[in-house]
């Protein structure tokens, strides 16, 4: 049987880093999973197809943003039942996530399928991409089981104490990935429909293989599936609905920050654009510390261990500070030679090598908020980590942004986003330190143990 961790024993540090290590790998292989996708489109099928995978993929990432919050409610429940040794909860609420998430899945597919004209509509997809676009997200749509499951299996092994598992699972789907793509895509003629079907059959087989795998070495308490309670119904959805909000907000704040970019020109936004991308690698750590917290204080808060709790949360922020500084001078001093990777005009590169340079040593203030508000979430205080990401996004990173660009120019971009990760940072802790979380009860003792 794969190792599970009881967290609420142990060794802090040492838990910490060989926790959340195969958990960097897998949102690093996750990560190139998208690249690799993009790679065979854009140099196999030209432009259009590449755009029209953009456009339908910025819907699949709405659906995934749901699929987080489902799993982050998911993390927060069940190694809280873990933490209290309750078998009987962990049995009970792991059969609620199965039947909400297989309806949910099945209801969302369906109307997706549906739907996807008027939804490529909304988002203004050019007409010439429209077809290869329909296509491909009507086929995502019909795999939509497999992305839930896929992403489940592995927030319940994680919330267990098993981080290594999901990574087998991640690797399996990359590997075929990248094997069915071409195969699909040129060798048989699918186009852009090829490399649909790549992504849903890797991870389709994927799942399949990770089902057996849990099942026959019985990793988690699975049950022959019956209608849940409502109080686990109405426990998953008030936790999983804020939760997937929080990306939303993400996103939407996003959005708002390359509005103020795009006001100085091409070369500003490629620069961006390609720096932006680096971060997304960059951040890896941080976020991986996030979950792995979020693990580790949810089996000590479910036992009632709130001076580990305290020490997971000391721990973690200074193994962020380490790991993100060390991260901080690789980048500045490597900073032109990434953006390089990704363009090859001077300006953009200029003004790319800039903003990651001034950037650089905010990165461990940006995984404070990781951290903290992992153990917050973990808790099951989930309406108050999405009014800190509003905060963070909303009442700080857009407002500061634009005001420094204003006074400064392109370079005030960079001062803006640095000045509001310090900010919200501070915010963070101040929740942790004085706010109410520690109060919140998820379960009555009929569902609590």
């Amino acid at each position: 049987m794969q190792k599970q961790h009881d967290f609420t024993q142990g060794n802090i540090l040492r838990q910490l880093i060989f926790f959340s290590g195969p958990i960097m790998l897998t949102n690093l292989l996750q990560t190139s999973y998208q690249v690799v996708d993009s790679l065979w489109v854009g140099n196999l099928l030209g432009a259009d197809a590449l755009g029209a995978v953009a456009v339908s993929s910025t819907i699949v990432f709405t659906v995934l943003s749901f699929v987080i919050g489902m799993n982050n409610a998911a993390l927060t429940i069940l190694s809280q039942q873990k933490g209290k040794n309750h078998e009987a909860g962990l049995k009970s609420y792991l059969n609620a996530f199965v039947v909400l998430l297989t309806t949910f899945s099945l209801a969302l597919g369906l109307a997706g399928f549906f739907l996807t004209d008027w939804l490529l509509g909304v988002l203004g997809t050019p007409e010439e991409m429209m077809p290869l676009a329909s296509s491909y997200l009507r086929i995502n749509f019909l795999g939509i089981l497999f992305l839930f499951g896929y992403n489940f299996i592995s927030t319940i092994l994680r919330s267990l104490g098993d981080s290594k598992t999901p990574l087998l699972f991640v690797v399996t789907a990359v590997c075929l990935n990248i094997i069915l793509d071409p195969l699909f895509i040129s060798m048989l003629d699918f186009g852009v429909e090829g490399a649909a079907y790549a992504t849903i059959l890797s991870q389709g087989v994927s799942f399949i293989i990770g089902m057996i795998f849990i099942l026959r070495r019985k990793l988690a308490p699975f049950t022959i599936p019956k209608l849940p309670q409502w109080q686990e119904v109405k426990l998953i959805l008030h936790l999983g609905i804020p939760s997937g909000l929080q990306m939303a907000v993400i996103s939407a704040g996003v959005a708002a920050i390359m509005s103020v970019v795009t006001g100085f020109g091409s070369d500003v936004v490629a620069g961006f654009s390609a720096a932006q991308r680096l971060d997304s690698l960059l951040m890896l750590p941080a976020h991986a510390l996030g979950t792995s917290v979020s693990s580790m204080a949810g089996q000590n808060i479910g036992s009632g261990n709130w001076s580990r709790v305290k020490e997971i949360a000391k721990y973690g922020v200074l193994y962020n500070f380490t790991v993100m500084f060390l991260v901080g001078i690789i980048v500045f001093f490597l900073a032109e030679l990434g953006v390089r990777l990704f363009i090859d005009e001077a300006q953009p590169i200029e003004f790319g090598t800039t903003y990651l340079q001034i950037i650089a040593f905010c990165y461990p203030f940006l995984g404070i908020n990781f951290i903290l508000n992992g153990i917050v979430r973990a808790a099951g205080a989930m309406y108050q980590v999405l009014a800190l990401n509003i905060l963070s996004f909303w009442v700080l990173r857009y407002p500061l942004t634009a005001f420094f660009s204003s006074v400064y120019g392109e370079t005030g971009i960079a001062i803006g986003m640095g000045s509001s990760f310090l900010v919200s940072s501070g915010c963070a802790y101040l929740y942790y330190r004085f706010g109410r979380w520690r109060k919140k009860e998820l379960f009555n003792k009929k569902h609590g143990g």
